[in-house]
Formats: structure tokens, sequence, C-alpha cells
């Protein structure tokens, strides 16, 4: 385990439940380093690697990326900016219970789990909205139901494992209004550290 005596915090939340929205405010607020896992895959498999081409087949069929990968990816990126940061938002992980578990292990215990819920449909209805700008392969109705379902089977162990950590914010308000929910327990916390 790395050295790390910075807040860190998983935002969880089913795909396009407003992660990194409210990621991008938190940063623009209190300085932390926002690490999407997605955004970590993505720029995996952008190198063309042999790794790389594996996880396009598993981000395609809409499954859970290998734990062990994204703790590789995940363990490197915070290091690289521990000096830097005043926190860590971590985007989308864990996704599953085993995860969190195994992070708290290699990296550090997390201080606080923020849980975007959100209706499905109003998760397909913003994702398929984004597929107009994104560009992204898996923003597609097919792709998205397979998504969703995996979320849903993953999640609740982990809000349930974690329900100590975890604050519930609806993600069906305003972007702001998640954020003004977000930022009376970020004070508290920042107080704390």
């Amino acid at each position: 385990m790395c050295e790390i005596n910075l807040p860190t915090i998983w935002i969880l939340g089913g795909p396009g439940s407003g992660k990194g929205t409210l990621c991008d405010k938190i940063v623009t607020k209190y300085g932390f380093t926002h690490i999407s896992t997605g955004d970590l895959l993505r720029d995996e498999v952008n190198t063309g690697s042999e790794r790389g081409q594996e996880l396009v087949k598993i981000m395609k069929e809409g499954a859970l990326v290998p734990t062990s990968v994204v703790m590789e990816l995940l363990n490197e990126k915070i290091k690289s900016k521990v000096a830097t940061s005043k926190g860590f938002l971590i985007d989308g992980y864990p996704r599953e219970k085993k995860q969190g578990e195994e992070f708290e292990i290699a990296i550090k215990p997390v201080d606080m789990v923020l849980y975007l819920e959100s209706k499905d449909e109003t998760m397909v209805q913003r994702l398929l909205k984004r597929a107009e700008t994104s560009g992204r392969s898996d923003d597609n109705l097919e792709t998205i139901q397979k998504r969703l379902q995996t979320f849903h089977a993953n999640n609740d162990p982990i809000i349930e494992a974690y329900k100590s950590k975890v604050v519930i914010i609806s993600a069906e308000q305003s972007a702001e209004a998640v954020f003004a929910e977000a930022e009376k327990q970020l004070d508290a916390l920042v107080a704390t550290n």
C-alpha cells in the first residue's frame, strides 16, 4: 500500500447518472483529482496494446473488466498524482464489492462513497443524448441495456457493504442541486482532514 493521506471518495451511480459532471464540479471547488476508471480503460484501449485489444472485447459486451487490470491502472494513476492533489475522486469504481475490498487493501480505505441514484429511463435518455456527440462505441441502446443490467447486479452489494460511508444523492435533480448536496458532505470531510 502506498502512503496516501488524502481524502478518497468513490463516486458511484449507473451509466449516465451524472458522475462525470459531479466530479468536474468537485475538482473545480476542492482541487481533488478526478480518476475515471472508464477513461483509464479507454486510454489503454487507445494505446493499441494487447491489453487494450482485450479490453475492447470486454467493454463491447458491457461486461466487467478484470479487477487486476483496473487496479494496476488505478494504482499507477493515484501514485502519479499524490504530490499535486488535495484528494481523489474515483469515478465508476468499484463496480463490485470484491473490487472495493481489493482497493482498500492495495491503495487505501475509502473515506466516503457518493452514490448518485437514478431511474433507468433517465440514464438511458442521458446516454442516448450523449451518444449524439460522444463518439463512444458503448453509447448505443443494446450496450447501455447490458451495462445497466451489470450495474444493478453488482451495485447493491457495494452499497450494503459500505453503508456506513455511503451518501445517497438523487441524480434525478439538476446538476447544481446534486452538487449542493455533495458540497455539504465534502465540506465536513475536508474539515476533518
